[in-house]
C-alpha cells in the first residue's frame, strides 16, 4: 500500500523502543491465541522499503463499556528517521485504496486481495 509522505492525521512525534516480532498468519483462533501471549511493549512487525516500519504496541489503551481491552494492540507506521508514529485509520486505508482504484483498478484489486488473504490467515509476499 502507498503510505503517503504528507503530514498525516494521527501522526505523533515520538521515538519507540522496539523488539522484533514475527508471527505467521494462521486461523483466526490460533492467531488470537498467539497475540494474547505477547508481552506488553512495542514490537517491529515489518520493515517497509522506504525505511519506515510497521509496529504494534500492546496494550493499546482501548476500552469497551469502560473495561480496558488488555489483549488488543495499536498498529503504527513508525518513521525512525523522523521519529514519528502514524496511527493509520480505516478511513485512510479506504482513501488509499480509492486513489489506487482511480489510478489503476487492477492495483486496488490486488491490494484488496492481499488484505483478504491476510484476513484468512495467509502470509502473502
Amino acid at each position: 500500500m502507498s503510505l503517503t509522505k504528507k503530514k498525516k492525521r494521527n501522526e505523533y512525534k515520538h521515538s519507540m523502543d522496539l523488539k522484533s516480532l514475527k508471527i505467521l498468519n494462521a486461523s483466526r483462533d490460533d492467531f488470537r491465541k498467539k497475540l494474547e501471549e505477547i508481552p506488553y511493549r512495542g514490537y517491529e512487525v515489518e520493515q517497509l522499503s522506504d525505511g519506515r516500519k510497521i509496529v504494534i504496541a500492546k496494550p493499546d489503551g482501548k476500552s469497551v463499556y469502560g473495561q480496558p481491552k488488555k489483549e488488543d494492540f495499536f498498529v503504527w507506521v513508525y518513521n525512525p528517521i523522523e521519529g514519528t508514529l502514524w496511527q493509520i485509520t480505516h478511513r485512510q486505508i479506504y482513501e488509499d485504496l480509492k486513489l489506487k482504484e482511480d489510478k489503476d483498478a487492477s492495483i486496488a484489486l490486488k491490494a484488496i486481495d492481499y488484505l483478504k488473504r491476510v484476513h484468512r490467515g495467509e502470509e502473502p509476499e
